[in-house]
């Protein structure tokens, strides 16, 4: 009798332990939901959202953590999140992480350039205890795409593990950026590789090259400025040179992982490729 009354107990004890933490887990999808619309939206299409968001292990990436990308791209998909403005107006968003401040700024702003958006300014950048935020405001006729952006951030092994919708205009994105690189072309040994012509300053992969052999052809006007960088982006030196050069030969040291190629004056010099010769580490 006492055994049967223990196992009763013991089973009654499991299930109402499972239906906590299954109550728990619709509670963080739906809190999740309710922070990216208004509260009349979600009054309006309350039974319909607890449909589309069923089951709801599908919005987990892991047991107390929802994937907020994904919650986003079924509301966008069934027509209850709208992320457009009547007019133009002025939308601030938050990037944080735990890095190297300088890389992440690269990287986010590559990315935000990669996807349409060229003109922000800096509103906020903060650093502490490893904790790096940097906030930029625009103005857009729309919210920035978390869908859009999470696929950007992909291609630099960096990603979005929140995303906070604080009002219509205001959002903080919050990336990890562990595995993080730049989305930069990676030389390989002994493939010529060709710069077109750009209004940006190049960036190039170079963790498995040696040597470097770049040639200018007649028509540049090309007085080199080359930037090298280790793998979390510290600058390890520069060399300027402030002749036009048709020929350069630039020798890699141990720790260089990336190399940025300009011009001391104006990339505008550069008119026709530079092209790479590289050759790998021995």
């Amino acid at each position: 009798m006492v055994k049967l009354l223990l196992l009763s107990a013991l089973l009654f004890s499991s299930l109402f332990s499972a239906e906590i933490k299954s109550k728990n887990q619709n509670d963080l999808v739906i809190e999740k939901v309710k922070s990216l619309i208004s509260p009349a939206t979600f009054a309006k299409d309350k039974e319909f959202i607890n449909i589309i968001f069923s089951p709801r292990e599908d919005y987990y990436i892991s047991k107390e953590r929802v994937d907020s990308v994904k919650v986003i791209q079924t509301l966008k998909e069934n027509g209850i999140l709208n992320l457009f403005f009547q007019t133009p107006r002025e939308t601030n968003i938050s990037f944080k992480t735990e890095g190297v401040p300088l890389f992440f700024v690269k990287i986010m702003s590559d990315s935000l350039r990669n996807i349409g958006y060229y003109r922000y300014v800096t509103k906020e950048s903060l650093y502490n205890d490893s904790k790096f935020t940097w906030t930029i405001s625009m103005l857009s006729e729309y919210a920035t795409d978390p869908l859009i952006l999470s696929q950007e951030l992909k291609k630099s092994n960096c990603e979005i593990i929140d995303v906070v919708r604080e009002s219509q205009t205001d959002w903080i994105y919050v990336i990890d950026m562990k595995n993080a690189k730049l989305n930069v072309a990676t030389l390989e040994d002994s493939e010529e590789f060709r710069l077109k012509r750009s209004l940006y300053s190049y960036w190039l992969d170079v963790s498995k090259i040696g040597k470097i052999e770049i040639t200018s052809s007649y028509r540049n006007d090309w007085y080199p400025y080359i930037a090298y960088y280790d793998k979390s982006l510290k600058l390890l030196r520069v060399i300027k040179i402030d002749e036009k050069r048709s020929r350069i030969t630039l020798n890699m040291r141990e720790n260089t992982h990336y190399i940025k190629i300009s011009d001391i004056y104006s990339l505008k010099n550069i008119k026709d490729d530079l092209v790479l010769k590289p050759t790998i580490k021995k």
